[in-house]
């Protein structure tokens, strides 16, 4: 196959030059340009960049005191807490491997990964600390446990103040030396929709090919960057944009202890760069048209028209097409009037880039935020690519799309449309499975499992997951993120939707109500009992998810469309049996769970579509 064909073939351009031999390097290098100024709040808690240094080199100290060394894994269950950046960074300086499991893990999935990182030493909050020592009877390699609150410590466990006590004086200069650049910096167990959870082998150029491109895409200022910490540190998006680029490019992080407190958190802190996954934008997006809808009439009615003409201005824009002066001038009013104070009240007025991604985001709620000045941009990529490997650049949004490679970065497709992509930020392989990892590969091109498009000006469009496609009893292909996302963008009530048709005459969908908008709609419509389990089937609720399901339906091609649906009673949460931690589908799962309600579905049961 020809893989360099215009329409098939992207680059980003050659890659980023390597600023640092390793991630301990690059830190150092930011230590000692900013000094004194913050390197990381948690709540009262503050350090600066000096203050930081010390931290991790005792805690280097203290490790190598334990007997880690270089190549040795270091497991890290923490939530989002100051400690977190010392633990791994003071690991990294002797060449260890630190890594971090989802705080959802159970007892088995914690011995199945930490046995197979083989690791010796875990460091543990307190309030995983009893699902650890449940599962550190099957790890024969595990010797220490440090346990961050010193009144958690059990027998034969550290506090993590022993931990700094026993490294105070160490200097990593030496062990830090001896990291080279294709040495292992960490290990991403992916979340899987199926399957056990394969560790994908990131190495310290992975992570600074990749932090030269995106430098290149995204503003980072010298000086004075700011994000919020608020996703979990095992999925690559929070490594990449809330530790590894703030440590090596100087911006200061913010914890937020709770991702249902990030709304909270955005305007404190004003970050200078922001990531979330499609739902909190989601979530931003019903809540400010809620704000919109509850002002007085003569406020509404303008706020409305400023909206609806900022959404057209967007259109014209992404269309290519020439915008009015008179539209321009309407939404310049607008912009100053309304849309900058909500920029400043959302807390994103300072943003020099925001993006999304892990999931597909409905082109509809994209729109939205570009109308109102906060031009987010999709990105695109896997833990096997270091996170990123596609972006829109800020001043050159394409919605629908997830942007060009960066730079160091080419992307192919197959003949079948997989997306395929190779680049010195792809991953090493994956841990204890070279089977699995010669698989992943063709020659030098990895094989993503994503089916794409790339346009003339070399942005990719992500179709779905290859092997997620639904292809019904007349042998359609239909992508069921973008019915999904049709679903979810029509009505603030649909928190999560799942198509299903495959094999099927007709597709018909789960629909999960959203947790925090349904008991809003409750109040407003005189509903007493607020639970999901009791909406599910209030007469008008469904009414009004009829009539989404329908305004879904007229914007999806007819065999796309949803006949039938039914709403569960029960809401679904990240981690849980039909969500990943970063929010993903659990497709089979949730099949095989709800097979009762999907079968009914086909024998004429469930809920249709408003006529």
């Amino acid at each position: 196959m020809e893989r360099t064909a215009a329409d098939r073939y992207a680059s980003g351009g050659p890659a980023a030059e390597i600023i640092a031999p390793n991630l301990f390097r690059a830190f150092e290098a930011t230590a000692e340009r900013l000094g004194s100024e913050l390197a990381i709040r948690d709540g009262e808690r503050e350090l600066d960049w000096d203050e930081l240094r010390s931290k991790v080199a005792r805690v280097a100290g203290g490790l190598a005191s334990l007997g880690i060394g270089k190549g040795d894994t270091v497991a890290l269950l923490l939530p989002n807490r100051l400690e977190f950046i010392p633990s791994d960074l003071g690991a990294v300086a002797l060449g260890a491997v630190p890594f971090s499991l989802y705080a959802t893990s159970s007892a088995e999935q914690i011995a199945y990964v930490v046995g197979d990182a083989g690791s010796k030493l875990a460091i543990v909050d307190a309030q995983f600390i009893e699902r650890f020592r449940e599962a550190r009877g099957e790890l024969e390699a595990l010797e220490t446990i440090v346990v961050i609150d010193a009144e958690a410590a059990g027998e034969g466990e550290l506090s993590f103040a022993e931990l700094e006590a026993a490294g105070e004086g160490f200097d990593p200069t030496e062990t830090a030396g001896a990291v080279d650049i294709d040495d292992l910096l960490t290990l991403i167990y992916t979340s899987g929709t199926t399957g056990p959870p394969k560790g994908v082998q990131l190495t310290h150029r992975n992570l600074m090919s990749l932090v030269g491109g995106v430098d290149q895409i995204v503003e980072i200022p010298e000086r004075g960057g700011r994000v919020v910490s608020w996703l979990p540190a095992a999925h690559i998006a929070e490594r990449g944009a809330n530790y590894y680029l703030p440590v090596v490019r100087g911006m200061s992080v913010t914890i937020c202890p709770d991702p249902r407190r990030i709304a909270e958190f955005l305007p404190q802190v004003k970050p200078t760069w922001f990531f979330a996954v499609p739902r909190i934008w989601e979530k931003l997006k019903s809540g400010l048209e809620a704000m919109v809808a509850g002002l007085p009439d003569e406020r509404r009615e303008p706020a409305q028209a400023a909206l609806e003409a900022a959404l057209q201005k967007v259109r014209l824009e992404q269309a290519g097409e020439e915008v009015p002066a008179e539209l321009a001038a309407a939404v310049e009013r607008a912009d100053a009037a309304m849309f900058a104070p909500i920029r400043a009240q959302i807390g994103l007025d300072e943003s020099n880039g925001v993006h999304v991604g892990a999931a597909p985001t409905p082109v509809e709620v994209l729109e939205f935020f570009h109308a109102i000045g906060i031009h987010i941009g999709e990105l695109w990529g896997m833990s096997e690519t270091c996170g990123v490997a596609t972006c829109n650049p800020p001043e050159r949004v394409k919605l629908g799309t997830v942007g060009p490679p960066i730079p160091g970065i080419e992307i192919a497709l197959a003949d079948d449309g997989e997306v395929l992509v190779r680049g010195p930020s792809v991953m090493a392989g994956y841990r204890n499975m070279p089977e699995r990892t010669e698989e992943a590969f063709d020659d030098d091109w990895m094989l993503t499992g994503d089916v794409g498009q790339i346009d003339a000006d070399g942005y990719l469009k992500i179709v779905d997951r290859k092997k997620e496609l639904i292809i019904n009893a007349a042998g359609k292909n239909m992508s069921p993120a973008e019915i999904e996302a049709k679903l979810k963008a029509s009505s603030p009530l649909v928190g999560q939707a799942v198509a299903i048709g495959d094999g099927r005459p007709y597709n018909v969908a789960l629909i999960v109500l959203d947790a925090d908008f349904a008991p809003g709609w409750a109040k407003k419509h005189g509903v007493d009992d607020a639970s999901l389990e009791a909406l599910a089937a209030e007469p008008e609720l469904e009414q009004a998810v009829c009539a989404a399901v329908a305004s879904a339906n007229s914007r999806l091609a007819r065999p796309e469309q949803i006949k039938r649906f039914r709403i569960l009673p029960n809401d679904w949460e990240p981690g849980g049996e039909e969500l990943t931690p970063t929010m993903k589908l659990k497709r089979r799962p949730i099949s095989d769970r709800y097979e009762t309600e999907i079968t009914a579905l086909y024998d004429d049961g469930g809920l249709e579509p408003a006529a």
